[in-house]
């Protein structure tokens, strides 16, 4: 492999800077020795390309970014974008900058005082949800607002007061989804699950129920309609080793004893909705 100076093997940098400075010539730019991330951004080769090290990158070109959306949500410890996903940031309104590969740009005015995290300027958390809420279909975005409420120190009526006092283009529609999204959710499919039963005529469960008999909690469950003893789980959280299996079935069995029923959804229950809440409907009236 063609030799690569030590001082650029584990950065990014602009090759223009590295000629310029005499580290590398033109010649060793198009070796195989770096990878080309954009026009004039490499990789040393010790560099690993995950979406945050993309992200910092980019204020090489564009020093006046801030990032935001998936991007930002990934830099505040959200996983909400891969390697290969745009590279989301906002610049000031009239910047001339052009068309950068594997980088999605936005305009408008961000608050002066400045947001860094991990070294990168970033929208702070309030906007970094609004920007999730208008980031994909509206079910789609309530999963992306779910899953960066449960992880980071917003909560939802926060989240939904900064929609309802928002004035800017997609105010209304980033309200819509933060009214929807919750924060307990603890994988996307809970989401799924809970709007799935929300606009069904069931009664609205409790998210994360935690059923305490004897004195003592027994369990936590993901969907509960206490006053029925009838929870509702999807059954992606029942699986693993031998380990996991017995005690999932030890929990499973503390709950029956307790009196409660548990329904179980899957991924193909998901796909047959109205059966599905019919289920659900039939062990509520089983109670009554």
């Amino acid at each position: 492999m063609p030799s690569c100076p030590p001082e650029l093997r584990a950065v990014v940098f602009r090759g223009s800077d590295a000629v310029r400075g005499g580290q590398l010539t033109p010649a060793h730019l198009r070796s195989t020795a770096f990878r080309a991330l954009a026009r004039d951004l490499y990789a040393g080769p010790d560099v690993v390309l995950d979406h945050r090290t993309r992200a910092a990158a980019v204020r090489l070109l564009l020093p006046s970014a801030v990032v935001c959306g998936r991007s930002a949500a990934v830099l505040w410890g959200v996983p909400l974008a891969g390697p290969a996903d745009d590279v989301e940031v906002t610049l000031p309104p009239g910047s001339t900058a052009g068309r950068i590969h594997g980088v999605a740009v936005r305009r408008r005015a961000l608050p002066p005082e400045e947001v860094v995290v991990r070294g990168v300027p970033v929208t702070d958390l309030v906007r970094t949800g609004l920007d999730l809420a208008v980031a994909a279909p509206r079910d789609d975005a309530v999963v992306l607002v779910d899953r960066f409420l449960g992880a980071v120190p917003v909560d939802q009526p926060e989240l939904l007061a900064a929609a309802v006092a928002d004035r800017s283009r997609g105010a209304r529609r980033a309200e819509d989804v933060v009214r929807l999204a919750d924060g307990l959710a603890e994988s996307p499919t809970e989401t799924v699950v809970r709007l799935l039963l929300h606009r069904s005529r069931l009664p609205r469960p409790v998210a994360q129920f935690r059923v305490v008999h004897g004195g003592r909690e027994i369990a936590r469950v993901d969907f509960a309609w206490p006053g029925h003893r009838v929870a509702l789980e999807y059954d992606g959280r029942w699986h693993g080793g031998t380990e996991q299996f017995a005690r999932d079935r030890a929990r499973l069995n503390r709950l029956t004893a307790a009196g409660w029923r548990v329904v179980f959804v899957t991924a193909e229950d998901l796909r047959h909705p109205t059966a599905l809440v019919a289920r659900v409907a039939a062990e509520l009236s089983r109670s009554m």
